[in-house]
């Protein structure tokens, strides 16, 4: 018998074509990484584009769980079960931020991008009796936790990307829409001060700026490929290559497995 139990036989009959299709979308991002060049800002087309820079704050992004000022934030809650954890709750900041090379910048919308980031805090906390951190935002997110989730362990993850990270930008570039508008309550947002030379001083520098915005990089409608990495374009094509061979190989291969088992099972008569 080639599995104990046909509960596994059967996951692994859905199991085999769900990893094939990760497999396939991998070399697919891939690809499309390979096949799109590197653009410098100020001469990047509308469209897809692949471009590298370090951020700059536009309003300031405070973390979730540590409080700390950043300019984009990505959290995470698991839940721990027999394989091992399961994520449970995915989000991320939505505040434009600025992408700056030796060229140009461009206005980053964030929202709806697949985040590779490197700079993580991990936290394991008995569901019980969390910290007052991770309790306020469970209270600001009552979806989150089932009914029963609290009474086991809880896994908290927090990613930063601070002002001057270099990061690798693969979305879409839209034409700028219109001349942004800078206010004194976006300026008293950015700055976290109420301080009328400060708040001014804020403005200017977002004016300025604003003013300087080749174009924004967005997830796009026809292509919605839309990556934010901190890693380099070399290491994300050599993740991905990893990942299509091994998910396009092993796809088929647990499916023959579980196929085989229930093949086995038929011939010898063990099916109800």
């Amino acid at each position: 018998m080639i599995f104990g139990f046909p509960l596994y036989a059967a996951a692994a009959v859905i199991a085999g074509p769900v990893m094939f299709a990760h497999g396939f979308t991998a070399w697919r991002r891939r690809r499309l990484i390979a096949d799109t060049p590197t653009s410098k800002i100020r001469s990047m087309a509308m469209g897809l584009v692949e471009v590298n820079g370090a951020t700059v704050q536009r309003s300031t992004a405070e973390a979730p769980f540590s409080g700390k000022p950043c300019v984009f934030w990505k959290v995470d809650v698991s839940t721990r079960s027999r394989d091992g954890w399961t994520v449970i709750h995915r989000e991320s900041s939505s505040q434009p931020f600025y992408l700056r090379d030796e060229t140009g910048i461009a206005l980053v919308f964030p929202q709806g991008a697949e985040c590779q980031l490197e700079r993580g805090a991990e936290e394991v906390c008995n569901g019980i009796s969390l910290p007052g951190c991770y309790s306020e935002y469970l209270r600001g997110h009552p979806t989150v936790l089932g009914p029963f989730a609290r009474l086991g362990m809880l896994r908290f993850r927090e990613y930063l990307v601070g002002e001057g990270s270099s990061l690798f930008v693969l979305g879409t570039a839209c034409p700028k829409a219109r001349v942004f508008e800078v206010g004194d309550a976006e300026a008293f947002a950015a700055t976290g001060t109420d301080d009328p030379g400060a708040v001014a001083l804020r403005a200017a520098r977002l004016h300025g700026l604003d003013g300087e915005v080749r174009a924004s990089i967005r997830r796009g409608e026809n292509e919605p490929t839309f990556v934010i990495s901190e890693q380099s374009q070399s290491t994300v094509m050599v993740q991905l290559g990893i990942k299509s061979v091994a998910f396009a190989a092993l796809g088929p291969v647990i499916t023959l497995l579980g196929l085989a088992y229930w093949l086995s099972a038929w011939s010898h008569g063990r099916l109800p």
